[in-house]
Order: C-alpha cells, then structure tokens, then sequence
C-alpha cells in the first residue's frame, strides 16, 4: 500500500469524489470529504444544531454515521475501478463526548483483500487547534464486482 499520507491519484480521488455525491445521507448531514489517499479517507462534518443529541453534543448516529463512510472510502481507494463497496459491520466505541467546531472521521486500511478489507475507524473532535479521539471502531467491508452505484 502507498503512504496514506499522500493523496490518491487524480482518478482515485474524482472516483470516490463521484460516489460520495451520490450519498443522501452525506449530504444531508452536511460533511465533506477531507483527504483522500490510498487507504485511508478523512471525512468532515461542522457542528450544527441539527446534529447533536439533547446535552448539545454531535449524536452518536452522526458520529457513527461519518465513521462507516471514511472506512468504506479508503477501502474504495484500494478496490478495481469497476467494483463497489458495502459495509459488512463495524464496532464503534464512543469514547468522549462529541464534541467541537467539527468532527473529523478518519477511515484507515488495516487488511486490504480480494473480497474482504478490515478498516481502523477513528472521530477526533476539533476546536482550533486541538484535536480529541472522541470514537475509535473497528470494519468489515466487501468489495462487490459488476454492481455500479446508482
């Protein structure tokens, strides 16, 4: 695997850029797609009220909702162009309370297979500068040939 500190090529990035545009939920929840290397995916969601649960911090489902998406992207880095990805499961471990300006989801392959690839699952909370682990999980993901998004 290449360094996930570096961007993906430019077919790889526009390739997970489309798919992305593509989720309802994404959009509806308002985040957006950070870095995008082989691997591994940022995803970034501002805070809003709309997202947080009945103490004003980000709602788990938010939270746990970001994490799976930044997974699935960085195992799609990884996967032939003319395949997808599904969730198989994950596990996520709510940690901290969610909570600053944004929360930011960072996907990472551990195991990358033919079918099966095992992500690392991890939501900092932002204020500024400051960044904290506020969820750490862990994902299975299928790579299925032959079924274009829609």
């Amino acid at each position: 695997m290449d360094d996930p500190d570096q961007p993906a090529a430019p077919a790889i990035q526009a390739r997970v850029a489309a798919s992305f545009e593509r989720q309802g939920l994404m959009a509806h929840l308002g985040a957006r797609l950070g870095h995008i290397g082989p691997g591994r995916v940022h995803i970034l969601l501002p805070e809003r009220p709309e997202l947080t649960q009945q103490n004003g911090y980000f709602h788990a489902g938010a939270t746990s909702a970001i994490a799976d998406s930044a997974g699935g992207y960085a195992a799609y880095t990884l996967f032939p162009e003319d395949t997808s990805v599904l969730t198989v499961e994950y596990k996520i471990n709510l940690l901290a309370p969610a909570e600053g300006d944004h929360l930011e989801a960072v996907g990472t392959v551990l195991k990358p297979g033919r079918t099966l690839t095992v992500c690392r699952l991890d939501v900092f909370g932002v204020r500024g500068e400051q960044r904290k682990l506020i969820a750490a999980g862990q994902q299975t993901l299928i790579q299925v040939a032959g079924r274009p998004e829609r």
